[in-house]
């Protein structure tokens, strides 16, 4: 297995993005509050993290493709699944009866299920909200980067972002607080987040550039270039020098 410089970020970035989207669903049930002078945005602690794995795709996105990008969404979806199936479980094995003793200090029934029964449904509204989210956002920055003739980075990383984050701030919290939070509390938490989220994306668009200059220049990984159809153009294959004899031969 050839483990050039470009599989190798691949990994890396592929391994960044699944932690972040895992990490955001299990703290997904933590909301805090941000004064931003005009309103306080009440959001979900989980909304940290979840920024990194838009910014990773379209990192992967622009030096690997549409179908990288899409299947790095596959495996994080899995993986998302996965966290799903084994804190289930978690929450169904019964405790230890000494956990019940007046002097234990350590973890309890009650809070840990508080958490991670919460997390649940978090986990499922990040699920659906994320896929949709997503695979707009690739989707968006493919077209984006298709129609400007592969230049513009910043109108294809900020513009694909702010469509999908948008969308997957509707679902996710339409499907986790329904019938937790009110109606107008859950249309507050949607319009606040978002509004913080547009802001989180025009502040990350220099790490884009960032990102992109230090693999392309220091990892001397080229950016893909789209042709008319939207897929990348093949790269083109470097000569191999044939020595003087074996030509003459």
């Amino acid at each position: 297995m050839n483990l050039d410089r470009r599989m190798q970020l691949f990994v890396v970035l592929a391994a960044v993005f699944v932690t972040s989207l895992v990490v955001g669903d299990l703290i997904g049930v933590k909301l805090f509050e941000v004064n931003l002078g005009f309103v306080v945005a009440v959001m979900s602690i989980g909304m940290l993290p979840f920024p990194v794995t838009f910014l990773l795709t379209d990192i992967l996105n622009e030096f690997y493709g549409k179908k990288a990008a899409r299947f790095v969404t596959w495996v994080g979806f899995s993986m998302a699944i996965f966290a799903f199936t084994v804190i289930a479980i978690a929450v169904e094995v019964p405790f230890a009866p000494l956990t019940r003793a007046p002097d234990f200090t350590g973890t309890v029934e009650g809070s840990f299920n508080n958490v991670f029964s919460g997390s649940q449904r978090i986990l499922l509204a990040s699920m659906i909200a994320y896929l949709v989210g997503q695979f707009c956002d690739i989707s968006i920055f493919n077209l984006l980067k298709r129609v400007t003739n592969n230049k513009m980075l910043w109108l294809r990383a900020t513009g694909s972002t702010l469509v999908s984050q948008l969308i997957d701030t509707a679902v996710v919290q339409f499907v986790a607080w329904t019938g937790v939070l009110p109606t107008a509390v859950i249309f507050n938490i949607i319009a606040t987040s978002y509004v913080v989220k547009l802001l989180v994306a025009v502040s990350l668009t220099p790490f884009i550039y960032l990102g992109h200059a230090l693999v392309e220049r220091k990892l001397g990984i080229k950016p893909v270039v789209l042709g008319a159809d939207g897929e990348p153009l093949p790269e083109p294959v470097a000569e191999v020098a044939v020595p003087a004899e074996t030509r003459a031969a």
